[in-house]
């Protein structure tokens, strides 16, 4: 198999070529060196190919069976394997726990091959000070979105088909959107984030994968999905695995519509028109569609994630015991030093005026979306931003940035995530689909979210809408095997 031919089939696809003998795990792993090889100098998106992938254990077996998998540096683990968290605080950590996202991985025969690149802790776009900037395989003056950057990245240029992310506010869809890609953050409870992190940011933050196809996206529903002992619930469980549900049909549908902003940011024209666009087709499909209204009030989701990560000052301090440094401008980047400081003066009853704070807009949003099957919106109000210079230091969006407050930061964030960070405080399933392009050809992507539990839906309305515009074929302008 030539490297053009591996980078255009889906992780679906490779795997059936190893059951019909065409091609092994081994060669496939070779091929994914190689692509890596040529195309990560330019992105950067991978800070380390596994010198020993091509010994990787993965079963023999499974839908996935000798597909090449790369892990974000952060969330789920593997057990003995560097996990930085894109910090310099954890230079050098290595982690001690297998999480069970991995151990599912490698029992659907995936090879985790690497480690992808993201911004410190997972907050901001694709930078830090550890590892540099990931560009976008679509334009590489263009920022490949955060936190999932480097996957994002790794997945859209062709080094694997698909990808770990973890979504703590929009990180899987946000990056999926800037690069083309499928990205879904699951219901909170679908994926377990056992044995250490079941319930990880309070609930918010969930682990998934991004790829580029609607059937990979399922059969990772099939993979990854379960209840594991510990977990704090069980989630309602699907009446079929989700790749049959590509069989199903979708019904008719009740549509909302964001035609308009969820925050401070409004959407630009073009983002604007490819909702509008995809409205139009739902409609032709016979789905009722009506407008509406932002189902909550733009300060609040800040006030939560400034909470949240008010939360996490005492988790800093005991990893920096236990990694024997001292938290300072030379381990946390400006603003993280900044959010760390401001969670060290909260009083004690931060955390119940958070919970509080999350009970209220979960309940508020509910209320305002129970009559509607699906919501449209645009993923990310604007397209890829610019990359500016070595490191990102004068921008408000950026963790570099000296200048600005944590309250700033965490609004300027917001901004970004106006559409993606509600689902992840109710809970509620939402997908990224790259949709559209700008006129000079960056993506677009669009956001469905469904009712709580039901990827279901989500899964037939994206079959449906790849069937009506696809996208397999888009290739950004740095793809693995383009030089042959």
């Amino acid at each position: 198999m030539r490297l053009n031919e591996y980078a255009k089939y889906d992780a679906t696809g490779l795997a059936s070529l190893v059951r019909a003998g065409e091609v092994t795990p081994v060669e496939l792993t070779r091929l994914a060196r190689q692509a890596h090889d040529e195309v990560n100098p330019l992105i950067n998106a991978v800070i380390e190919f596994y010198e020993d992938a091509e010994t990787v254990a993965g079963e023999d077996a499974g839908p996935f069976n000798g597909v090449p998998f790369l892990r974000k540096d952060s969330g789920a683990s593997e057990a003995g394997r560097l996990q930085e968290n894109g910090s310099r605080l954890y230079k050098g950590h290595r982690s001690d726990t297998d999480s069970f996202f991995f151990r599912r991985a490698r029992d659907a025969g995936l090879r985790t091959i690497g480690r992808t690149a993201l911004p410190e802790f997972g907050q901001g776009l694709s930078e830090s000070i550890l590892n540099g900037i990931t560009s976008n395989p679509w334009n590489l003056e263009r920022s490949a979105g955060g936190s999932s950057a480097g996957a994002a990245a790794a997945v859209a240029a062709g080094i694997v088909p698909i990808a770990h992310g973890s979504d703590g506010g929009g990180s899987i869809r946000f990056p999926a959107s800037w690069c083309g890609l499928i990205g879904l953050n699951p219901s909170r409870g679908r994926i377990s984030g056992g044995p250490n992190n079941q319930d990880r940011w309070l609930g918010l933050s969930r682990t998934f994968v991004l790829c580029r196809t609607v059937r990979d996206m399922a059969v990772a529903l099939d993979v990854f999905s379960g209840p594991h002992p510990g977990d704090p619930f069980i989630i309602v469980q699907p009446n079929r695995p989700y790749v049959e549900e590509l069989s199903q049909p979708s019904g008719t549908l009740r549509v909302g519509v964001a035609r308009k902003t969820w925050g401070t940011l409004d959407p630009t024209p073009e983002v604007l028109h490819a909702v509008e666009s995809v409205a139009s087709l739902l409609e032709e499909m016979g789905h009722v569609l009506i407008d509406i209204a932002p189902p909550f009030e733009a300060e609040e989701l800040t006030k939560i994630m400034l909470g949240v990560s008010d939360l996490g000052a005492s988790s800093l301090e005991i990893a920096a015991r236990a990694l024997g440094r001292t938290i300072s401008a030379d381990t946390l980047e400006p603003v993280n030093l900044k959010l760390y400081e401001r969670g060290q003066g909260q009083s004690l009853s931060a955390s119940e005026d958070l919970n509080e704070m999350i009970r209220r807009v979960r309940l508020r949003v509910g209320e305002a979306i129970d009559s509607y099957d699906i919501l449209l919106t645009p993923t990310a109000p604007i397209v890829a931003l610019q990359n500016r210079g070595n490191y990102w230091t004068e921008s408000k969006y950026s963790l570099g940035n000296p200048t600005i407050s944590a309250e700033q930061y965490m609004q300027a964030g917001y901004e970004l995530g106006e559409y993606t960070g509600v689902f992840n405080i109710t809970g509620q399933p939402a997908v990224s689909l790259p949709l559209a392009q700008t006129v000079d050809g960056l993506p677009i992507g669009i956001q469905i979210a469904g009712r709580f539990g039901d990827e279901t839906t989500l899964v037939r309305i994206a079959r449906d809408l790849e069937e009506a515009i696809p996208w397999a074929k888009r290739r950004p302008r740095v793809f693995a095997g383009s030089a042959e």
